[in-house]
């Protein structure tokens, strides 16, 4: 007994990560565990019973939290976009565009992927829509099978790190910080990690040059102006699409989650455009809205029940000591944190770091004196790799699932790996130039106003006034 009240937070732990492996779901994974370690702490006089109470709380900041609805928002301007056929015109005239360079459907799909992950926000909608459009081209176009499925997966990832993504504005409400000063934070590594893969085609080009050819002549059917008009056609209302909701957060016009309800009317006027706004269109989007809306509140929920009992059983406290202690301060803490994300990221998505691991780290890494925007940017550019690394990441599960059959898995895993790398060379950028990110959030008049004494003098009384 005695050893189980010394060590009930790393035992609890220790059992969220044993349901995790197992591979039940996360959401009743976190929540059952919360609540058996609950009535344990109970018993053992850790907690006292209507320490629990709180959990009704804790529920209702849940619900009452207008930060998240930006997530369906978001979710459903991306599953609308997903379908419409924005991502075909835009891959089809960039890619004319870069036809006659190695590689040049490549970095068209890089683009592409860059500008969807500025519009959509979701992982999942940028690589089936890129899958879709461009296995098919690239590999009747003379591309390696390795390279295609890669760079397809990379540059749906991006939409990971670009504003608006899903990621930050969770990591936003977990960490208490600005979304739109996490979205501002991002910007620079998010350029950086397009021009990583952009360098990365480069060097594919001159070191394999087969794996890359340029488009051959008859495929290049646009010339001229009309490349240029089809060009701007597919670029301007995405522009548009852009600065209605990023435009908006960063000027001050609107919250993240006004922009998100202004990114999903504005999607449907793009499906209108192209003349794709359906009945069913719409209602799929709705469907695919409703299931991960769904799924982020079950897991916030049971991720607030887990937090909760930890707390009550001293686990913030034996985590903030664990990682305080590490050799090497602010670095020694940043290697662990990255080396344990990444390795997590095996086993959880990033709706589940977000909401189970952030919680633990945060007070730590404020508590070292790391900025919590930089930390959140940072961690965002490591979830990424959970999209990408073999054998778990989603990123290739979704590919596998659109690839023809005669593409091999292996083939798949083994095309991501150099592009994982890339994801982690930004991790590394992201840490030893920390203003890559801090140079874009707005500074601010640099007074602490908890520290303004502002002294008010009374001025001397005048004599009465004779009435009489």
């Amino acid at each position: 007994m005695s050893f189980l009240r010394d060590n009930m937070a790393p035992l609890m732990f220790a059992g969220m990560i044993g349901f995790m492996l197992i591979g039940y779901p996360a959401a009743f994974s976190l929540a059952a565990t919360g609540l058996f370690f609950g009535f344990i702490g109970i018993e053992l006089g850790l907690i006292q019973p209507d320490f629990l109470g709180n959990l009704t709380y804790q529920l209702f900041g849940i619900i009452s939290n207008d930060l998240l609805l930006a997530i369906p928002f978001f979710t459903f301007m991306g599953a609308i976009l997903e379908r419409c056929g924005l991502a075909e015109d835009l891959l089809d005239s960039i890619g004319q565009l870069f036809g006659p360079v190695r590689g040049g459907l490549s970095y068209a799909v890089i683009f592409v992927g860059a500008i969807l992950g500025a519009i959509t926000g979701t992982v999942a909608a940028s690589v089936i829509a890129m899958g879709v459009i461009s296995i098919p081209v690239m590999m009747r176009n003379g591309y390696s099978v390795r390279h295609t499925m890669g760079v397809i997966a990379a540059s749906g990832t991006i939409t990971q790190l670009i504003p608006p993504s899903l990621v930050l504005v969770v990591l936003a409400d977990q960490l208490g910080r600005s979304v739109g000063d996490m979205y501002a934070g991002a910007i620079g590594p998010s350029i950086i990690q397009v021009a990583l893969f952009v360098i990365w085609v480069a060097i594919v080009s001159v070191l394999w040059p087969k794996e890359v050819p340029a488009l051959p002549l008859e495929a290049r059917t646009l010339k001229g102006w009309a490349l240029w008009a089809k060009c701007l056609r597919g670029i301007i209302p995405s522009l548009g699409l852009i600065f209605l909701v990023l435009g908006t957060i960063f000027l001050g016009l609107a919250t993240p989650t006004e922009a998100g309800a202004m990114g999903a009317v504005g999607a449907l006027a793009l499906a209108a455009f192209n003349r794709t706004l359906t009945g069913p269109l719409v209602y799929q989007g709705m469907a695919t809205t409703m299931r991960i809306t769904a799924m982020v509140v079950y897991i916030l929920i049971g991720a607030r029940t887990f937090s909760l009992v930890f707390q009550g059983v001293g686990g913030k406290v034996w985590i903030e000591q664990m990682l305080t202690s590490l050799p090497g301060g602010q670095i020694g803490f940043l290697v662990f944190v990255n080396l344990f994300i990444f390795v997590i990221a095996f086993f959880l998505d990033f709706f589940e770091i977000a909401f189970i691991i952030i919680p633990l780290l945060a007070p730590a890494a404020d508590k070292l004196g790391i900025d919590l925007i930089w930390f959140g940017v940072l961690i965002c550019a490591n979830i990424q790799t959970s999209f990408m690394h073999p054998p778990f990441g989603f990123a290739l599960f979704y590919l596998r699932g659109i690839a023809p059959p005669s593409v091999k898995t292996t083939e798949i895993y083994w095309g991501a790996i150099p592009w994982v790398f890339l994801q982690l060379i930004l991790v590394a950028i992201v840490i030893l130039w920390p203003e890559s990110v801090t140079y874009w959030i707005e500074k601010g008049t640099g007074v602490d106003p908890s520290k303004v004494n502002i002294e008010i003098q009374i001025p001397d009384m005048p004599p009465p006034l004779d009435l009489k």
